[in-house]
């Protein structure tokens, strides 16, 4: 079976699949007219899918769903049913009480798509390029989380549309799995027996631990500058300057940016080993955020290139930490492990996203990243010490 096809379609389905992620985020400021949706509504429309995410993940852990259905046939019903509850919300919903709930089953469902996938693509790659092959489906995950932005910000399309047009992308996926997706040779064996204990086993596990421990950090991070970032810019005062609309520029920076961050990312992972690429990325996203105050009222070229370096920085170590998880946990468990990761890391972006907003009302969007900086730099000292671990192992062998 061709090994590149298959790549290409498990990363064509994370793009797709995961249009439906922040289809509502690119429509907030239409929302805000409509609906007269304030800051706190607009927390809760991400915070949801974030809730239901962690929700599904932990469901999908506990009866090691990952390990135990096939694969393909998990992730295809996954993507139809989150992109079946965005066109509900796109025909029927009109204020936030009923758009939560749809949003909160779409999570769900969402933890059918992205650790299933990570799972499929590590089954296509051995040890030596498995880092970039990672970095090719967080790349995915980037494009397809940012994709709704340039749909709402090239187009005139009306919030209802640009929620269908991502609910169309999020079948085709499912179309895709059914079709072209299937396990690699490197695929870990079927789980034997249900073992849910396993999420938490594997944290008596240095290696693990520390692994996990990076993620945490990393997605400490991520979503609230996910969630955010397109406020930020509308706060500088240089939304006008910039070249292109904000949903654009966001795609721009947040997505196209962090395409090129994942592939580096996952190359450097290949070469120089897992947590140095892991810690390099750490620092420079960590930096970004002690950085954001001073340049909030950048030029707008600068403020672009700021934001697309943080942009890559920021999901640059995503891949490297899920390639490291599934090379050090018990392979037997490698998707029940991969979910887990996932469900905690995603229970701290609600965090987060949250605070954000509150200390940016407290101090304004200017000072609002730096409660994200705590998190790589934490990552950064746990990767720095699963180096010393990776170097005495390979010393003592």
């Amino acid at each position: 079976m061709n090994v590149g096809l298959q790549r290409s379609a498990i990363a064509s389905v994370q793009v797709l699949g995961l249009a439906v992620w922040f289809s509502m985020s690119a429509v907030v400021p239409s929302l805000r007219d409509e609906w007269g949706l304030t800051d706190g509504g607009a927390v809760w429309l991400t915070a949801s899918v974030q809730f239901g995410f962690v929700a599904g993940a932990l469901t999908s852990t506990a009866l090691n769903l990952a390990d135990r259905v096939p694969a393909p046939r998990l992730l295809a019903v996954s993507a139809s049913a989150a992109a079946a509850c965005t066109v509900l919300l796109a025909v029927s919903v009109d204020r936030l009480a009923l758009a939560v709930p749809l949003r909160l089953l779409t999570g769900v469902f969402l933890a059918g798509v992205y650790p299933v996938g990570m799972k499929l693509m590590a089954s296509w790659a051995g040890r030596a390029g498995r880092g970039l092959t990672m970095g090719v489906l967080i790349a995915a995950l980037t494009l397809g989380s940012t994709l709704p932005h340039l749909i709402a910000g090239l187009g005139s399309l009306p919030w209802r549309g640009v929620l269908l047009a991502a609910a169309g992308a999020g079948f085709l996926a499912s179309v895709i799995a059914l079709l072209l997706v299937r396990p690699g040779p490197h695929a870990a064996p079927a789980a034997p027996v249900r073992n849910p204990r396993y999420a938490l086993t594997m944290f008596t596990e240095r290696g693990p631990r520390l692994a996990n421990l990076g993620y945490f950090g990393h997605m400490w991070e991520l979503y609230a500058l996910w969630t955010w970032i397109p406020t930020f810019l509308l706060a500088t005062g240089r939304a006008a300057e910039l070249p292109v609309p904000v949903g654009t520029a966001v795609f721009l920076t947040m997505g196209i940016g962090g395409v090129i961050g994942c592939l580096v990312g996952g190359r450097c992972a290949d070469r120089y080993g897992r947590p140095p690429a892991a810690l390099a990325a750490l620092l420079v996203s960590g930096a970004c955020c002690l950085l954001s105050p001073l340049l909030f009222h950048s030029p707008p070229a600068l403020l672009l290139a700021f934001c697309t370096v943080w942009g890559a920085a920021v999901i640059a170590d995503s891949g490297v930490f899920s390639t490291t998880l599934s090379e050090v946990a018990d392979q037997r468990y490698v998707g029940t492990a991969l979910t887990a990761q996932t469900a905690i890391g995603f229970a701290l972006t609600v965090v987060t996203i949250q605070l954000t907003p509150l200390l940016a009302d407290a101090a304004g969007w200017r000072y609002a990243f730096l409660l994200l900086a705590p998190g790589p730099l934490a990552g950064a000292v746990a990767m720095r010490a699963l180096g010393r671990r990776t170097a005495s192992l390979a010393a003592s062998a």
